[in-house]
C-alpha cells in the first residue's frame, strides 16, 4: 500500500499589499495573525479551548529516546522511538510511545508535559482538571438519564401487561 504525502506552503505574492504579507491585516482571522510582541500563548493541538497552558522552555528539559514496549514485535523492539521527557526543576517525567514516529511522540510528550505542568502549578484550578471534572459530570448525567429512561420503559411495559390482563378478564 502506498501513502501519498502532500504538503502545503503558503507563498505571499509581491503584488499583495504589505499588510497581507506581514500578517497585520485586520480582516484576517485572529488565529492566523501573529501574536503581539511580548505576549506568548500556547495552543495545544486538539485542545483549542485550553489556551492558558504554560510555555515550555527547552533548556529545562532532559530528553531521551528509549526502546518502547508493548505489542508490535520486531518493529517495536528494534527502534528507539519512545520519548522520555523530564522537567528538571519539578522532576516531572513524561514517557510517550503512542506512535512509531519519533517526531510525533516528541510533540505529544511536550503536550502532555504542558498539561502536567499546568496541573502542578495551578492544582485544582487547572483548566485540564476542570475540563476532566466537567466531562465526568456530563457522563454521569447521561448515564442517569439513560437509567431513568429505562425505568420509565419498564414501568410502561408493566402497565401495558397489567392493562391487557385486566382487559382479558372483563371480556
Amino acid at each position: 500500500m502506498s501513502r501519498i504525502f502532500t504538503s502545503f506552503r503558503f507563498v505571499f505574492h509581491e503584488s499583495w499589499p504589505l499588510a497581507l504579507r506581514n500578517g497585520s491585516c485586520p480582516s484576517r482571522s485572529p488565529l492566523l495573525r501573529a501574536p503581539p510582541a511580548g505576549l506568548t500563548y500556547v495552543c495545544a493541538a486538539g485542545k483549542k479551548d485550553l489556551l492558558d497552558l504554560p510555555v515550555l522552555n527547552e533548556d529545562e528539559f532532559e530528553e531521551q529516546f528509549v526502546r518502547g514496549s508493548g505489542p508490535g514485535g520486531q518493529a517495536t523492539n528494534k527502534t528507539s522511538n519512545c520519548v522520555v521527557l523530564k522537567h528538571i526543576p519539578t522532576g516531572i517525567v513524561v514517557k510517550c510511545h503512542q506512535t512509531r514516529s519519533v517526531e510525533i511522540n516528541r510533540k505529544r510528550a511536550r503536550e502532555i508535559m504542558r498539561e502536567k505542568l499546568d496541573v502542578a502549578d495551578k492544582g485544582e484550578l487547572s483548566e485540564v482538571l476542570l475540563k476532566k471534572k466537567e466531562s465526568v459530570l456530563r457522563k454521569q448525567d447521561k448515564k442517569k438519564k439513560a437509567h431513568e429512561n429505562l425505568e420509565r420503559k419498564k414501568q410502561f411495559k408493566e402497565a401495558l401487561v397489567a392493562d391487557s390482563r385486566h382487559g382479558n378478564d372483563t371480556v
